[in-house]
């Protein structure tokens, strides 16, 4: 798009959980439907919710499908919603599962170990195979869940198992931001931020399969997410987003993705910042509008 200016995810060099170096775009990529149909948004009132462990009745966390079908073959995303003071009996997935808190506090650990409760934005995961408890302390608890492989499954420790991957647990406090000044971005016009901050969280940002990142949008900020091929998924952990092909406002817990070479138009709504999980198996960039800089 004319009047804006491009941030491409190029590569990671992992430490850790990994961090990146990013580079700025050679220049502007030719889109297929822009703003398209190839968008899909679900809002957070739309969602449907039955039980994430059918098994328990009424006593189980409540589980409604983003993207996916948890319950089916292949990679899906979810939110998981606990009532306050929930605690799970010691008990093991059959897949390894990514999760970000929306709200509330989480506390998902091996079942001797101290509680630490995570708050909004932060992440986790939790090997396949692996015993562990999952607790939550707040009014409200949301988080949202990924899987790359189904269906998801609970199953009793007895049954634990190791298949070599160790959890990872990152308090919101402890994300690693990176803005323009670090990043090699294009310099701001006159000095001004550009913002926008990305946090990498697990993959290769920029090789040919699925990555995820934090990002997060100052109030007010307005551009272009491009994605150049596959899929790109998006979960709102924060905020309220605008969006160009839409008439309706996202809300903390919907969701946005896009599917081959597509281009989305938004807006940070929110009074302070918002703050978007992205989970993308290409390259993508974000585009800032000239005006606001």
């Amino acid at each position: 798009m004319a009047g804006k200016r491009d941030i491409s995810f190029i590569r990671a060099i992992r430490s850790g959980i990994g961090a990146a170096v990013l580079a700025t775009a050679a220049a502007p990529m030719a889109l297929a439907d822009p703003d398209s149909d190839a968008t899909e948004i679900v809002y957070s009132d739309e969602i449907e919710w039955g039980a994430l462990n059918p098994a328990r009745g009424d006593n189980s966390p409540r589980a409604g499908n983003l993207w996916g079908d948890r319950a089916a073959d292949g990679a899906s995303g979810f939110l998981a919603r606990f009532n306050e003071g929930f605690a799970s009996p010691p008990h093991i997935h059959n897949v390894t599962y990514r999760g970000v808190v929306i709200s509330g506090e989480i506390h998902n650990d091996d079942p001797g170990a101290a509680d630490m409760w995570l708050p909004k934005g932060s992440f986790w995961t939790q090997p396949a195979g692996e015993a562990h408890i999952t607790a939550a302390s707040g009014a409200t608890n949301i988080a949202y869940v990924e899987i790359d492989e189904g269906p998801y499954l609970v199953q009793p420790e007895e049954e634990a198992f190791d298949n070599g991957e160790r959890p990872v647990n990152i308090e919101t406090g402890n994300l690693v931001w990176l803005g323009a000044d670090s990043l090699n971005w294009t310099p701001a016009r006159d000095g001004a931020a550009n913002g926008a901050e990305v946090a990498f969280l697990w993959g290769q940002p920029g090789a040919a399969e699925d990555s995820g990142y934090m990002l997060r949008l100052q109030d007010g900020f307005s551009g272009t997410l491009t994605h150049e091929g596959g899929q790109l998924r998006a979960v709102l952990i924060d905020g309220e987003l605008d969006f160009a092909s839409a008439d309706r406002t996202l809300q903390t817990g919907g969701y946005f993705g896009t599917t081959g070479q597509a281009s989305q138009s938004l807006t940070c709504a929110a009074e302070d910042t918002c703050l978007i999980y992205v989970r993308a198996s290409d390259r993508f960039t974000l585009s800032a509008d000239v005006a606001q800089q």
